[in-house]
């Protein structure tokens, strides 16, 4: 490859397409081509909508057909925000079109359908990569060595991610519906709480896990029901443990803490930063002290702050992440840990919803 940008296409209109126009724009490695819906105007509207916000130097071409993107020699890699239900067809066929893949989450319907888009990855030597955003931030980047030196050893990690949907959203919204997006809130909220989790064991698996739907629904009387509530736990070989909730049906909540033989560290906003010029966690070491009578808990929080924008701007996560799938496509060197990773938490997120079916049994992992 001669050029010093990666040439993007997006396949389909999707609302977090939106922010990830904006996100390969800030890259600063990388240009968006072309935008294929399977309806043209469609496609059209999208750009015409986005580029009055946050404009391209030169406006990306409007498609109405993913094939067509697809064989274009002038992009060599696809964002695709498709349905999770859909999704597992057209990364198969942007592999075999030659072209880099990153994906929406979670990247399949189960675990055999990521191991086999894998495959087809690497058959074609392209870079498979999921998109979940905090894994490129400098805020995660710096927390590793504060979770490995000034918290562990590790021993319990929770987490939470929420939102209060309404009864439209669960009627009509396509991460309510069986058939488009089947692991519900577990997929769409849940693979963030896991990635967390596994990010901060060190990408090492559980050994067992256990999962339990609260609550879910069912959109039409043909499609399957999907979880809107769901809570698990999950268990190291080496004594560590984890617990976590997603839901569709309760207040914005995106909270991460990571309990250590040393200290708690605390993220209030593990997923979507809130809004600002900085990032931010806190520490905790708390010391209790008796004396006589008095006893007293001190509570030793320190709270630390990193020159980082929340979101849409350079430097952000989501300029991170095109940045970094930017660099191994231009580098011609996949990288394997980025594709083992999707594996390995989408096996998890597997092993939990069939704990859920089973009644909350205990499942291996």
């Amino acid at each position: 490859m001669t050029t010093k940008h990666c040439r993007w296409g997006i396949l389909g209109a999707a609302f977090i397409a939106r922010k990830n126009w904006q996100a390969i724009r800030d890259a600063g490695n990388a240009i968006l081509v072309a935008v294929a819906s399977r309806d043209v105007a469609r496609a059209q509207t999208f750009i015409d909508e986005c580029q009055a916000s946050a404009p391209h130097a030169v406006v990306p071409e409007a498609m109405g057909s993913y094939e067509a993107l697809l064989a274009r020699p002038d992009i060599d890699a696809v964002y695709i925000p498709l349905p999770t239900g859909l999704r597992k067809e057209w990364v198969i066929k942007a592999a075999q079109a030659g072209k880099h893949v990153l994906v929406e989450k979670p990247v399949g319907c189960t675990a055999d359908d990521v191991a086999e888009i894998i495959a087809v990855c690497d058959k074609h030597r392209v870079q498979f990569m999921d998109g979940v955003m905090f894994m490129h931030g400098r805020r995660l980047q710096h927390l590793r060595g504060v979770v490995d030196n000034e918290v562990g050893p590790v021993r319990h990690i929770a987490t939470q991610f929420s939102f209060m949907s309404d009864d439209e959203f669960q009627r009509s919204n396509i991460r309510a519906h069986g058939k488009l997006e089947p692991l519900g809130c577990l997929g769409d909220l849940g693979w963030y709480c896991l990635r967390f989790t596994l990010w901060a064991m060190n990408e090492i698996a559980p050994v067992q896990v256990t999962g339990r739907i609260h609550s879910e629904t069912r959109q039409t009387a043909d499609s399957p029901a999907v979880p809107l509530e769901f809570s698990g736990t999950l268990t190291f070989a080496d004594g560590a443990s984890a617990s976590f909730y997603c839901s569709f049906t309760t207040a914005n909540a995106q909270w991460a803490i990571v309990s250590g033989a040393k200290a708690l560290l605390q993220v209030s906003d593990f997923v979507l930063p809130f809004s600002g010029t900085q990032t931010q966690f806190s520490l905790t070491r708390s010391a209790f002290n008796l004396e006589g009578c008095r006893a007293d808990m001190h509570e030793g929080s320190e709270t630390v702050v990193l020159n980082e924008p929340s979101n849409n701007a350079p430097g952000s996560q989501e300029s991170g992440l095109f940045q970094t799938f930017s660099q191994l496509v231009l580098s011609g060197q996949p990288d394997p840990r980025w594709p083992q990773i999707s594996l390995l938490t989408q096996r998890v997120l597997d092993a939990c919803l069939l704990s859920a079916r089973k009644g909350s049994e205990v499942v291996s992992v």
